[in-house]
């Protein structure tokens, strides 16, 4: 049986979001504050800076081949964050919008592209869109008409996305070609009508775990939608999931409240029977992450992240 989420670390987060188990460790976003954490091993030390971005700061991957260097939806686009603190814009197409929209929630799929949703500030209807990041670093927008886009997660073997509308309620799922990446026609995965889904984790059984805005819940739902289980938090406003084997970590916030309680904008923990894998990786070709510049020397700067 499934013990229930306990808090973990001594930071409480304005809107803790985009958690990611690399592999080697686990990082998250502060979004409206544009920071960069990592969480250190110990789990009740707290979280670690490793960029910090004057802009909102949806979600990050890591890019494969470069060490330290994560490929980042923030502000109005897509960009590079690198170990010395440099930022490589590879697209904004979201500046000049009206409404103002900015980037949200985003990950990489297993082979290696890059994808993120952007919404309104104030979340306008049917301002938000879907980007996806190819591996020579080119953006496409692949769809319109979103509200609060959430996830994305993809199943294993890519063949199916799923993607919460938050302000809808709803999470559809999409098949997706393996090949081109094109998104095939929804279907509906879920609806909530107690609160608004936000973000999601695929375990090794494909079921998706699905963070509960405004519900102080975490649900678990087979891969035909069924729900199988749900976890209660001391926190109203569950907003990102991620799995470390099996482990499931969850992000909160405080944004809204007033006052929060105390555990609002808590990192949960809490151990779970199905295992999940680390976060993929952005697979980039060689063209789409520029050189880093040199300085006196032929070094690179070694100024670290702010």
């Amino acid at each position: 049986m499934t013990a229930e989420p306990r808090p973990t670390r001594p930071d409480r987060l304005e809107l803790g979001e985009g958690i990611r188990w690399t592999g080697t460790g686990i990082v998250l976003v502060d979004l409206l504050a544009g920071r960069l954490l990592a969480a250190p091993d110990d789990p009740t030390a707290p979280l670690r800076t490793v960029a910090h971005l004057p802009v909102p700061l949806g979600a990050v991957a890591p890019v494969a081949g470069h060490p330290g260097t994560w490929i980042a939806a923030a502000g109005t686009g897509i960009c590079l964050l690198r170990p010395d603190g440099a930022t490589n814009w590879l697209a904004r197409p979201e500046d000049g919008s009206a409404p103002r929209t900015r980037m949200n929630d985003a990950v990489a799929d297993p082979s290696g592209r890059f994808w993120a949703g952007s919404m309104g500030y104030d979340a306008d209807e049917d301002a938000g869109a879907l980007y996806r990041v190819d591996h020579d670093g080119t953006v496409e927008r692949v769809l319109e008409g979103i509200t609060v886009p959430n996830g994305p997660v993809f199943t294993p073997d890519g063949r199916s996305m799923y993607l919460a509308d938050s302000a809808r309620g709803v999470v559809r799922r999409y098949p997706v070609d393996p090949v081109t990446a094109r998104l095939g026609s929804p279907e509906v995965f879920v609806t909530v009508d107690d609160g608004s889904p936000d973000g999601m984790a695929i375990d090794a059984e494909g079921a998706v775990w699905i963070a509960v805005w405004g519900s102080g819940t975490v649900r678990r739902h087979l891969p035909d939608g069924t729900l199988d289980r749900t976890l209660r938090l001391p926190a109203s406003r569950p907003a990102g999931v991620c799995l470390e084997a099996d482990v499931l970590h969850i992000t909160t916030a405080r944004l809204g409240l007033y006052p929060p309680g105390p555990h609002d904008g808590a990192v949960f923990s809490v151990r779970v029977e199905v295992p999940g894998s680390p976060a993929a990786p952005y697979r980039p070709t060689a063209s789409a992450v520029p050189a880093p510049p040199a300085v006196a020397g032929g070094e690179a700067s070694g100024r670290g992240p702010a």
